[in-house]
Order: structure tokens, then sequence, then C-alpha cells
């Protein structure tokens, strides 16, 4: 394969990826503060099966069409206005949460306990920066913010963490004997 078809599979799984997270943002079970969403399910599916590097620029993607405001982020939202505003950290941090979970599994193995660590520490960087910029924008305490932008998404977080690393592991594998996906890793997926 050259380099040109290299790119533009890429590109396409990075695509693929951020429309897939566009999809899964509208399943969302609303809260007073900051709603449960889909998103962060995608993000850990999204860095489970591409990894470090696309999985970042597939959430840096996802980030920049909500952003121009096409309706990708939660609640069919989007504009800038949300990502400055309260819940904006959050998908921020996806970037950060795809990249980070991604670089665990390649220095790592690509297996479904290693991809629920990953996910995990993906899980926390994703409310860490939701959480600041919540305290940040609504003026709140912490307390305030943790109540309302941790407390309420620990454990659906961890079930998301767990749901992610098993359907990414096997959809990764899939890919991969489907040729679709290439293993740049040491470890066979």
């Amino acid at each position: 394969m050259n380099n040109e078809s290299k790119r533009l599979r890429i590109i396409v799984n990075c695509a693929i990826f951020a429309a897939i997270t566009a999809i899964l943002a509208q399943i969302e079970i609303p809260l007073p503060l900051v709603p449960i969403s889909g998103q962060t399910l995608a993000v850990g599916l999204t860095a489970t099966i591409l990894g470090s590097r696309q999985g970042a620029i597939a959430m840096i993607g996802y980030a920049a069409i909500g952003a121009i405001g096409l309706p990708v982020f939660a609640g069919f939202s989007g504009g800038v206005q949300v990502l400055v505003g309260p819940t904006g950290g959050y998908i921020v941090g996806f970037v950060a949460a795809a990249y980070f979970t991604g670089f665990i599994l390649e220095k790592t193995k690509f297996s479904i306990p290693w991809a629920l660590v990953a996910n995990t520490v993906g899980m926390i960087i994703t409310l860490l920066f939701g959480t600041v910029q919540l305290k940040y924008v609504m003026d709140l305490t912490w307390t305030q913010a943790m109540a309302g932008g941790v407390y309420p998404f620990l454990i659906v977080g961890l079930i998301k963490a767990f749901l992610s690393s098993w359907i990414g592991i096997i959809v990764r594998e899939r890919l991969i004997h489907a040729h679709l996906l290439k293993n740049n890793h040491k470890d066979a997926a």
C-alpha cells in the first residue's frame, strides 16, 4: 500500500469514528448540570480501536465539526458556545482521553484487561477536564463541581470503560483480520 492509500485510510478511519461519536452523543440521560451521554463510550471505542494518534485526530475532528456549528454534540447541539460553555471541558478532554487511552494500549498490550485500565484513565482525564471548566464557567465551588460533574458519572463511566474495552478489542481484532486496520504494535490484537 502506498503512502497516499495509507493517508486516505487514516482519514477515513478518523472520520468514521468522529461520526460514531456524533451518533452516540445523541443517546443521553439528562441530569441537572451535565447529561450522561454516549460520547464517552465512543471516545473509549475510538482510542481502543485506533490507538493514540488516530484516536486523538478523530476526537479533534469531532470537536471541530461541532465547533463550526454542526449539531454533533449531545442533544443535537453544536457551535463554539458549547465548547466554551459549562460542558465544553468534557469535549476538549476527549482529545486527551483518546490520546492517553491509546498510548497506554500501545505501550502495553491491546487486550481487554489493559483496555479497561486505559479506558478508566481516559474516563478520569475526561472528568478532570470537564469538571475544571464546569467549576469556572458556572462559578461553582470545587465541592459543587465534583457533585455535578464527577460523582454522577463514576459508576456509569466504569461501565462504559468496560464496554468500550470489550467491544473495542473485539472490533479491533476483526478489523485487523479483515485488513481494514493495520496493526502497528508489538502485540497482536
